[in-house]
């Protein structure tokens, strides 16, 4: 068998994906906008992160997700922890859920990163609530919308490292 057969039936090694995937998430959460625009800024890391633990299972589990959580937290000036316990609770469920179905098609993928947004907007909205900090509800609710139309091109661009 010839030398490039074989770097054919391999598979591609995502680690440079993924490495860049986040740089670029975490630039794009903290690109500077406009006070009316950046409510609407869609929750990019979340994004990058349940797309690799959904789809690059062997590559990033429960760990990976701690760890963009932390670096969130970090890059949002964020209290330490809080989206790292909102990712991680996101990552176990979803690959809770999910283990013993390897065959998720785009819809599937799409509704249970709508479902992961929302859980994690909520756990940040009683964290908010429970720590008394004022909490402007239609505002931390807008990331959402945007979120959910962005989800396609993000899955786009990134399918060519899905198992």
């Amino acid at each position: 068998m010839s030398i490039a057969k074989m770097r054919s039936n391999r598979q591609r090694d995502p680690l440079f994906a993924i490495i860049i995937s986040v740089v670029l998430a975490s630039m794009l959460m903290v690109y500077p906008l406009s006070y009316s625009t950046s409510g609407w800024r869609p929750l990019f890391m979340l994004m990058v992160m349940l797309f690799w633990v959904l789809c690059q299972p062997t590559w990033c589990g429960i760990w990976f997700a701690f760890g963009t959580g932390i670096f969130a937290d970090l890059l949002l000036d964020a209290p330490l922890g809080l989206n790292a316990l909102s990712f991680t609770i996101i990552a176990f469920a979803a690959r809770f859920l999910t283990r013993e179905r390897r065959i998720l098609t785009f819809a599937n993928i799409w509704i249970i990163t709508i479902l992961a947004m929302v859980v994690h907007l909520m756990i940040l909205f009683f964290a908010q609530v429970f720590s008394g900090v004022q909490f402007s509800f239609p505002r931390h609710w807008l990331p959402l919308i945007t979120s959910v139309t962005i989800w396609p091109v993000l899955y786009y661009m990134l399918r060519k490292w899905r198992i």
